[in-house]
């Protein structure tokens, strides 16, 4: 079977843990593009191919091309090299950018190839359990996405684009929202000397119990309950901090909201 090619536009976190990961499954990279030269440089270093920082000379016999760009960017930039590398199958790897952005420009194979992890520099991934969110221009290039996928990850989903914006925005929650809480966190344990480790054991059991209960099941705390002596306290504390203490105000009343319609809907089971 001939070995199947890609071309990444893009040379950032994503494609630094997927193009790997695709090459272990047999496919080989022709060539990486990036306007940063020191990051297109080391990915296509890794992947023994070449690089470009030229949109212009972008090889157009690829198999696939990978876009792993910005949100902003990723239109025009599909847009300038459908014309002369549209033969290929285009994909991009954004949670938030419908599949609409391939359309009406002449291109048959295009779809979304989207990693639901958090991607780090210098920190190693198990692909093999990385979801993989896909959805394709037709049935059968849905197959072959499939197939491809199925290479790199044990969890392929197909989703549509509106759903995935869902899941990108729950994603948000899930992670981003609350490794800045760890941040807030470590910055009040600072104040007083205390180091961030100390919370790691709590940390580590609230992600655990996930794997378990539901988080509205594992929740604990003054805001369940809504302790005001408690909540009221906590937030004389912030008050020189008006942002945070209205994240901890708001963030309360909302877990005590949850906390509320989940006691209802088991009442009236």
């Amino acid at each position: 079977m001939e070995q199947k090619t890609i071309v990444w536009i893009g040379a950032g976190r994503v494609a630094t843990h997927l193009a790997p990961a695709l090459a272990g499954a047999g496919l080989k990279t022709l060539q990486v593009y990036s306007r940063t030269e020191a990051s297109a440089a080391a990915l296509a270093g890794m992947l023994q191919a070449s690089f470009t920082t030229d949109l212009s000379s972008v090889v157009s016999d690829a198999d696939y091309y990978f876009f792993s760009v910005k949100d902003a960017v990723l239109p025009e930039l599909v847009a300038a090299l459908a014309p002369r590398c549209g033969a290929g199958a285009f994909l991009h790897t954004a949670g938030s950018i419908p599949l609409s952005v391939f359309e009406g420009l002449g291109l048959s194979r295009y779809g979304v190839f989207y990693p639901l992890q958090t991607f780090s520099h210098g920190r190693p991934l198990d692909m093999r359990a990385v979801p993989l969110f896909l959805e394709a221009s037709s049935p059968a290039f849905a197959a072959e996405l499939t197939a491809l996928a199925s290479s790199v990850s044990a969890r392929v989903y197909s989703l549509t684009s509106s759903a995935r914006r869902k899941l990108h925005l729950s994603a948000v929650f899930a992670c981003n929202f609350v490794n800045h809480c760890y941040t807030l966190a470590g910055n009040l344990l600072a104040e007083e000397g205390i180091p961030f480790e100390a919370l790691l054991p709590l940390i580590d059991e609230t992600a655990a119990k996930v794997h378990r209960l539901s988080p509205a099941e594992a929740q604990t705390g003054p805001a369940v309950r809504y302790d005001r002596n408690v909540l009221d306290a906590q937030l004389a504390q912030l008050q020189d901090r008006p942002l945070c203490h209205d994240i901890y105000e708001l963030m309360s009343r909302s877990i005590h909201e949850e906390a509320q319609k989940q006691n209802s809907e088991k009442q009236s089971i």
